[in-house]
């Protein structure tokens, strides 16, 4: 079976979608999980209605990402983990996981998956374009040449007994925690990236902030983890 995790926090406007579209065309054996970070407008009201398993976080304190994705993993019961954005989409889940899983069944070895990212076209810019096409050429070369895992969060598919043997996501780190993760997943076996999955998001983070400063944060971050091990970043805002 395989266990789809969101981590969300004030996700209303894009979580009910996302898990009515996977709801609607998924028949292999799955569980849909929503990990909520205490959210205050609909987003668990939506997911209880369409989830089949909601892990609210309640205490006063914020959880970050890390902290969420570990507490849906935590309730999962499938071989495989695949951890989602909110507004992430799968046009055809049963055509996506049966491919997915066919790279698990035939190497042993292979303890996680990346796949290709593209915004919504409806929503995509001559940027969005260019950047991602950066982007997921880096992470052929990282994981299919070099061997060294890399993954951003929008989606990432694992076996469930490694993820579990490296302890998960490491809940000190308020970014790159995905990539962090993918890394370990790497020493412990390898991963791969399929050019021929694609996974859709909305891109808003990017439209939001611009790509000058999203890039500049996110490579800040990575010279900050790669050299001390902790985020630049002290805090991972939402954006909606």
């Amino acid at each position: 079976m395989i266990s789809i995790v969101y981590p969300t926090l004030n996700e209303e406007s894009v979580i009910g979608d996302s898990l009515r579209a996977m709801r609607a065309k998924f028949t292999l054996p799955h569980e849909l999980i929503v990990s909520d970070g205490h959210s205050t407008d609909k987003t668990v009201e939506i997911a209880k209605s369409l989830a089949d398993i909601v892990v609210e976080h309640n205490t006063p304190e914020r959880q970050n990402i890390a902290q969420g994705r570990n507490a849906g993993a935590k309730a999962a019961h499938g071989e495989f983990l695949v951890f989602m954005d909110a507004d992430s989409r799968i046009p055809d889940p049963d055509a996506f996981f049966t491919r997915a899983l066919a790279h698990f069944e035939k190497d042993p070895r292979l303890t996680a998956l990346a796949v290709r990212l593209k915004v919504w076209p409806k929503d995509e810019t001559f940027a969005d374009k260019v950047i991602f096409g950066i982007m997921m050429f880096n992470l052929r070369l990282m994981n299919n040449v070099f061997h060294i895992g890399e993954s951003p969060g929008e989606f990432q598919m694992m076996r469930k007994s490694v993820f579990d043997r490296l302890h998960g996501f490491d809940e000190h780190l308020v970014t790159r925690e995905d990539s962090d993760m993918f890394l370990r997943l790497s020493k412990a076996g390898h991963t791969y990236y399929d050019t021929h999955l694609t996974v859709y998001h909305s891109g808003r983070r990017a439209h939001k902030l611009g790509w000058p400063h999203l890039l500049w944060v996110w490579m800040t971050n990575v010279v900050w983890v790669a050299l001390f091990h902790r985020a630049k970043t002290k805090e991972w805002k939402v954006i909606r």
